[in-house]
């Protein structure tokens, strides 16, 4: 009994990080249990972009296959000016992607990538989950952690070798850790997403067809706001996300803003994207907050990943990839060094660290890139008017093509 509590995996959320952990670490041999605050698993957003490197990882545990009907391999990026609706650039997917890369780029509703992952631990009778649970306690010891989880009001203990935090930008485990480990709080980023989800039929989907790509994933840019928009539901319907300043909103994953927000950030856009905005409306608001945290690990068995690690601005497009690739190098690092778990944690750490302080990079570079005005405009323009579609390609070579290394200690 001893030997299995010490193996054992304890993981906080079931959401898309969270369950990948726990298909992970089961796969490498480890019994799970998952705990999920909400009594019914509801996937928050709408769409959701999956580069080959998490498209990869999801093929191996075995829940690509039960994505793939419900999602849609996007032939190209495509990038437009929104004032003049012109293409600045286009980067291709689809089968050369997947030849270039080894994996495919998908979009998806983030309900389908929940389910596929859902009825893939559904199969492993080593994976325990457990809805309306919430973890309101830890305690330490050399050899274990026991996590106090409160489930329809009664408290009861689960002790496992490690404690993974994967319950997202507002993690409760993450706020319990901060008043002991000094763990940082999310930050709001200054800026709002707006979606909407439109049936292709509408009036607002065939907007959308006269000036996008529809089986493609567009941008539109412009200084005041950019919009992305690309098919779901095997085309039958367009997801919108559109990105603005804003002031702070409540903390969740759909509040209330003012729509003058974003009709004031699109002035100067051309008349069909401003006719589309409005026609897709009601558009549902929600804060972007991020976290930025000094450890993602503590040498006592606990770590963080995805979004309650270091949850991220969407211009990557890599939100959900990065809690994927989290998941399953540390299952893999775990596994391959059994006598020595908690010294992983430091491993694993340190090798994530500049693989999503880059992305991070990547989308600073991608805001200010889409919002440029002026000179920069003319600038970002000429540049991408000069890179052809192979070239631009070459340049997400390092994180479409990411795969996990062997690491070996000496």
């Amino acid at each position: 009994m001893a030997e299995t509590r010490s193996r054992q995996i304890v993981i906080a959320g079931a959401g898309i990080a969270g369950l990948t952990a726990a298909l992970a670490f089961a796969e490498r041999g480890f019994p799970v249990k998952l705990f999920e605050q909400a009594k019914q698993l509801e996937a928050a957003g709408a769409g959701l972009q999956l580069s080959p490197n998490a498209t990869r990882i999801l093929r191996r545990l075995g829940v690509l296959d039960r994505l793939l009907p419900n999602a849609i391999r996007p032939q190209a990026v495509v990038l437009k000016d929104a004032g003049s609706l012109r293409e600045l650039a286009r980067v291709p997917l689809g089968e050369a992607g997947e030849k270039r890369w080894g994996a495919p780029y998908l979009v998806a509703h983030r309900a389908d990538l929940q389910a596929a992952l859902m009825a893939t631990a559904a199969d492993r009778p080593d994976i325990e989950l457990v809805t309306g649970a919430r973890v309101t306690g830890i305690a330490l010891d050399p050899q274990s952690v026991t996590a106090t989880v409160e489930i329809d009001g009664k408290a009861t203990s689960v002790t496992g070798g490690l404690l993974i935090g994967a319950d997202g930008v507002w993690s409760s485990l993450r706020a319990g850790l901060a008043r002991t480990a000094g763990f940082a709080a999310s930050r709001f980023s200054g800026e709002l997403a707006w979606r909407a989800t439109v049936p292709a039929e509408s009036a607002a989907g065939q907007a959308f067809a006269q000036i996008g790509a529809a089986n493609c994933i567009t941008t539109f840019l412009h200084p005041g706001f950019h919009m992305v928009a690309y098919p779901v539901s095997k085309g039958r319907a367009f997801n919108l996300a559109a990105f603005t300043k804003g002031e702070r909103i409540a903390e969740g994953w759909s509040g209330h803003a003012d729509p003058a927000i974003l009709s004031g950030a699109i002035q100067g856009t051309a008349a069909a994207l401003s006719r589309l905005v409005a026609l897709a409306g009601p558009w549902t608001a929600f804060p972007i907050h991020t976290v930025e945290q000094r450890r993602w690990a503590t040498p006592d068995g606990i770590a963080l990943i995805g979004d309650a690690a270091h949850a991220m601005t969407p211009f990557a497009a890599q939100g959900a990839a990065m809690g994927i690739e989290d998941a399953s190098m540390l299952a893999n690092l775990v596994a391959d060094f059994p006598g020595d778990p908690r010294q992983s944690l430091t491993v694993w750490e340190n090798l994530r660290r500049p693989r999503v302080e880059k992305v991070l990079k990547r989308g600073a570079l991608n805001r200010l890139a889409w919002h440029a005005r002026g000179p920069m405009a003319i600038v970002r323009n000429l540049v991408l008017a000069t890179r052809p579609a192979e070239k631009l390609a070459a340049d997400l070579d390092w994180l479409y093509g990411w795969e996990e290394r062997k690491v070996v200690r000496r």
